[in-house]
């Protein structure tokens, strides 16, 4: 439970055309209260679990925060963040970078595949969560085939994006 509540923020993915510049971290799955609510739940039910999942959650968007940004407050619809992955000039002109593609998505997922930084992150946080299971919770191994349909999905996406960026 604790492992899909830092991750299920993500199922949002489908909903991203509703989404302000189709991107699904504009949406309220993106922001600080969904992991309130689960947190509170747990206090109320005094479900240490659930009390846990709700810090997991927080966790996922709040790290979402530091690459592209989230609407972490939601009401503003403002995407809050460092953003390290945009240059000053292309979140200033946003709308302008998306409409050089011909999926929106593509901008943000170019930029993170093409990323070094991003993906030696990916590579170091793997080896880690390897190297804790493996040697601190053996019986949670299973958890890594997760991980892996995680994987599945986005490296599917984005060869499915390409593909229709190259058409």
């Amino acid at each position: 439970m604790i492992v899909l509540a830092s991750v299920i923020s993500d199922f949002d993915i489908f909903f991203s055309k509703y989404a302000k510049d189709e991107n699904h971290r504009n949406l309220i799955t993106h922001s600080v209260f969904p992991s309130i609510i689960i947190f509170v739940l747990g206090i109320i039910f005094y479900w240490p679990a659930l009390i846990i999942s709700g810090f997991s959650y927080f966790i996922h968007v709040f790290i979402d925060l530091f690459d592209w940004g989230t609407n972490f407050f939601y009401f503003p619809k403002k995407t809050f963040g460092p953003r390290l992955f945009m240059s000053k000039e292309e979140e200033e002109k946003l709308p302008q970078y998306l409409d050089q593609y011909k999926n929106p998505t593509s901008f943000f997922d170019f930029k993170y595949y093409n990323s070094k930084v991003a993906l030696t992150i990916e590579a170091l946080l793997f080896i880690l969560m390897m190297f804790f299971i493996i040697f601190f919770a053996f019986e949670y191994i299973l958890i890594v085939i997760i991980y892996f349909l995680g994987l599945y999905f986005h490296l599917s996406r984005h060869f499915h994006l390409k593909k229709i960026e190259n058409n």
